[in-house]
């Protein structure tokens, strides 16, 4: 024992910081993995269900250029089959390809849900685009009970009902589910499990439904929410310039209630991300206000995905003795992390062995956003550019 000291007393101090460093990565990946809210699982699902209350329901879709996705969801809304009445809310903000007329031939007279189309007002300063549509919405509502839609977003005939069930059983104020991603063109097959992952790490979903966690998160293309939660909080107006409205609702309603978060089997994403531009330019817009527009945050982050993902790798490839064993055993931990949301996309495992590549991608689309921030530019959404605020 004295030997070994003796030698680790004669290392030079940046070859220590090294094994150190090693050692540190895997410490954080057990971290990670077995106490983390084991975000890895990929769970929860809720299974079909049928509500034994059964609530008036507004469903409210804000649309601004959605005219290759609003049929499809309109008539997938319409179509729900839920006991209770319910009717679908849609607020045009400003379209110019003919959203509301699609979404209007959309609806069948046989249909039991009736549309009302609205076209909003003029954006006020201080208001992201969505949420100054969805306030119009919320305003003309009456139902004790909203959906929150977004207009790319099919639903099962079931996924309603389901959703008013996990609502009232056990209750809750909010129920949102991270509806599956289009995953169909080379670029999303390769980028988007990723994204719902590192999101499942960023917000474990075991924690947000854990009312003593102060964690909180939602997924904003599906958010069922009780009226009386929304007028708690002050209403939509509360949170009317977050860019990251679906994070920022969860949190101000969690303050006062409990909520719910899981994934679904009943609702699915049409919105394409063809190429990998696609998909950069979705991380951009608001990879950066998730860190605050901090740059002391960005910088930790940085270096801190540097420790989890090119820490591990580059030991188990460089490494020797000690320190490859540990990052070998690290860089198990986190590919076999990746396998549960590579089963849901019906992905092959061995892209779990990439992860450290989709890492870096995700890296520098964060560095991008930080960029175009301090250019002046900020954040920039369907024809809108919200600029970079103070």
């Amino acid at each position: 024992m004295r030997a070994k000291w003796a030698n680790w007393a004669m290392l030079p101090r940046s070859l220590k910081d090294v094994v150190l460093l090693a050692l540190l990565s895997l410490c954080v990946w057990l971290y990670l993995f077995f106490a983390h809210g084991r975000f890895w699982l990929s769970l929860p699902e809720l299974p079909p269900a049928l509500p034994e209350e059964t609530p008036d329901v507004d469903i409210i879709v804000p649309a601004r250029d959605e005219a290759e996705t609003i049929g499809r969801v309109i008539a997938s809304l319409a179509a729900q089959d839920y006991r209770g009445k319910f009717r679908i809310i849609l607020v045009d903000d400003g379209s110019s390809d003919g959203t509301a007329d699609l979404a209007a031939a959309a609806v069948r007279p046989n249909n039991v849900a009736p549309l009302h189309v609205v076209s909003a007002q003029p954006k006020p300063p201080g208001w992201s685009g969505k949420l100054w549509a969805m306030s119009q919405g919320v305003a003309l509502a009456r139902a004790p009970v909203l959906l929150l839609a977004d207009a790319d977003i099919v639903h099962d005939p079931r996924h309603l009902a389901t959703l008013v069930a996990r609502l009232n059983s056990p209750r809750v104020d909010m129920v949102s589910e991270m509806v599956r991603l289009n995953c169909s063109s080379r670029a999303e097959r390769g980028l988007v499990p990723a994204f719902v992952y590192f999101f499942q790490m960023l917000y474990p979903f075991a924690r947000v439904n854990d009312p003593a966690s102060r964690v909180a998160a939602a997924a904003g293309g599906t958010m069922l929410i009780r009226r009386e939660a929304l007028d708690r909080i002050g209403g939509v107006a509360s949170i009317k310039g977050a860019l990251i409205d679906d994070v920022t609702l969860a949190k101000a309603v969690k303050r006062g209630g409990a909520i719910y978060l899981g994934h679904s089997g009943l609702a699915a994403s049409i919105r394409r991300y063809p190429g990998v531009a696609d998909i950069w330019n979705m991380i951009t817009r608001t990879a950066f206000t998730q860190l605050h527009y901090s740059a002391v945050l960005l910088v930790l982050t940085l270096l801190g995905l540097t420790l989890v993902w090119w820490v591990p790798i580059c030991e188990a490839l460089f490494g020797y003795g000690w320190r490859r064993m540990w990052g070998l055993a690290a860089f198990a931990l986190g590919s076999s992390s990746y396998l549960p949301t590579l089963m849901r996309y019906k992905r092959n495992a061995v892209w779990s062995l990439a992860l450290p590549l989709i890492a870096l991608f995700y890296m520098a689309a964060t560095v991008s956003s930080a960029l175009q921030f301090w250019r002046g530019s900020g954040a920039r959404w369907k024809n809108r550019d919200y600029g970079a605020p103070s």
